[in-house]
């Protein structure tokens, strides 16, 4: 059978939807072009794999399209504001006001799920400093794992990734949790993503495989199981297995 990429969001806000990471969660797409915005190609997106190059910020939905779009939305119930979508919300370079308008207007936390390429910027980290949670996606241990899983489109080495997640986590004033996807490529080096979980110190670790619909297959509750075991100890985990 065919994989055909999952619709991209018709909104720039959209939901809510259960999420096993965060509860309800009302999304915003602050990429809204239709076509997916990403620093990252990586291999499992269900978004399918990306034509447009983007490793550069700019203001894609500008804030009076936010604003219009969250007063249309009062009265839903939801857990979290999550910016996501369709791409790396912080390409946006409107990101920090956007969480700003967003938590002003709906009384409501902020999470933002990002794939952590641009952390190594000072105004990314200090704009995710206004989010109440921040998910951040480390899947590789070495830059060999890194351009096979998440073929990434910037040339940052992921030592200089991690270290920039290690940065932020020790001055943020919220929630950092982490997100690390499992498949076939990188299950042998789950006890080297289980130590830089650990020199991280994140608030959580979500254990992951893509069990979305996409071009790879997911791992088997079994193996995610092996997974697990190598991160004993570290503080939050959860596996996407023991929320189903």
């Amino acid at each position: 059978m065919t994989y055909r990429p999952t619709a991209f969001p018709r909104a720039i806000v959209y939901g809510p939807h259960l999420s096993w990471r965060i509860g309800r969660s009302l999304g915003i797409d602050l990429l809204g072009s239709g076509e997916k915005m990403c620093s990252f190609d990586c291999v499992y997106c269900e978004l399918g794999p990306g034509r447009l190059h983007v490793s550069r910020r700019r203001e894609f939905v500008p804030l009076a399209g936010l604003k219009e779009a969250l007063s249309r939305v009062e009265g839903r119930d939801f857990d979290y504001l999550t910016f996501s979508g369709s791409g790396e919300p912080t390409l946006a370079s409107n990101l920090g006001a956007a969480i700003l308008m967003a938590k002003e207007m709906l009384g409501k936390p902020v999470a933002v799920l990002t794939n952590s390429s641009e952390m190594p910027r000072d105004d990314v980290r200090r704009e995710l400093g206004a989010a109440d949670l921040v998910v951040a996606k480390i899947d590789a241990p070495n830059d060999v794992l890194y351009r096979a899983i998440n073929r990434p489109w910037v040339t940052t080495p992921i030592s200089d990734i991690t270290g920039a997640v290690k940065f932020f986590k020790s001055q943020y004033r919220g929630k950092l949790a982490l997100q690390m996807m499992f498949t076939e490529t990188n299950k042998t080096a789950a006890g080297e993503m289980a130590e830089i979980a650990r020199d991280i110190a994140a608030d959580g670790v979500q254990l992951c495989t893509p069990i979305r619909r996409c071009a790879v297959s997911a791992l088997s509750p079994a193996d995610m199981s092996v997974v697990k075991a190598a991160f004993a100890g570290v503080k939050g985990v959860r596996m996407v297995y023991d929320a189903r």
